[in-house]
């Protein structure tokens, strides 16, 4: 059974082998027209096909060939040579210059530099900026304090993350540190003003108003009378004048 079924695939595939084969059927009209697009040899046939049909192309067929238009191509691109090497060039030296520029744009020499003494004013703006409510400032002022922090922190990030050479970097650092200080500066001077309003609430409060109680003086005084009375009583030092008035001697 097994060899009956390889003999009957050996004779299929021969079938197939040999049933495959090239013909070659000379058509005249097609090669004409062939001919004539590419290279403008030849003339179209049936003549009257065209001429019924296809007059307007029959007229500029050969004129309006394919391989004139690739020669004047051919000369266009060909005058074109020098221009698109001078163009080579020019961008090959300037890819030489844009990886330089990368590399320079992607390494933040400037932030080594200028990085310790941004983040130490940083530091100290932060520290005062806490000194706001002890001082006797309200939450609001030290919230609006605060969003100038954030500012900084941002304008130091956008620079961080730009891409931008860093001699520009460096000129941006500057200028975020020196706002910096101005900011630090009348940060300053706010605390100054809130311990000073707070120094004088204190003097102003520590003085007292002392109500005179009347009474109490009276009270006093006829008790340091008394006093001495009994005192000039105990050493016999009273006399009684004619007019009859007590005289205490002092």
């Amino acid at each position: 059974m097994k060899q009956f079924y390889l003999l009957m695939l050996s004779l299929m595939l021969s079938e197939v082998t040999f049933g495959q084969y090239v013909t070659h059927n000379y058509d005249s009209p097609k090669r004409n027209q062939i001919t004539v697009m590419e290279i403008g040899t030849g003339a179209l046939s049936p003549d009257a096909y065209y001429l019924l049909l296809h007059n307007s192309y029959k007229k500029t067929a050969a004129t309006k060939n394919k391989l004139s238009y690739r020669t004047s191509a051919g000369i266009g691109a060909y005058q074109q040579v020098d221009y698109a090497e001078e163009i080579d060039s020019l961008l090959t030296k300037r890819a030489e210059i844009e990886a330089l520029t990368m590399a320079d744009c992607n390494i933040d020499l400037a932030w080594r530099t200028e990085g310790d003494k941004i983040n130490t004013m940083m530091d100290r703006f932060l520290t005062n900026m806490n000194r706001i409510v002890p001082a006797g400032g309200t939450p609001n002022d030290r919230k609006r304090w605060a969003e100038y922090y954030s500012m900084f922190n941002c304008a130091i990030k956008s620079t961080k993350e730009a891409y931008m050479p860093n001699a520009q970097r460096k000129k941006q650092y500057l200028r975020i540190y020196n706002d910096l200080v101005t900011q630090n500066d009348l940060l300053v001077r706010y605390l100054v003003m809130l311990n000073s309003n707070s120094l004088t609430k204190e003097a102003l409060s520590a003085t007292n108003v002392f109500e005179i109680n009347k009474n109490s003086i009276v009270e006093e005084a006829r008790n340091r009378w008394k006093q001495a009375h009994l005192s000039n009583m105990t050493n016999g030092s009273w006399d009684n004048s004619d007019d009859g008035n007590e005289q205490v001697n002092k």
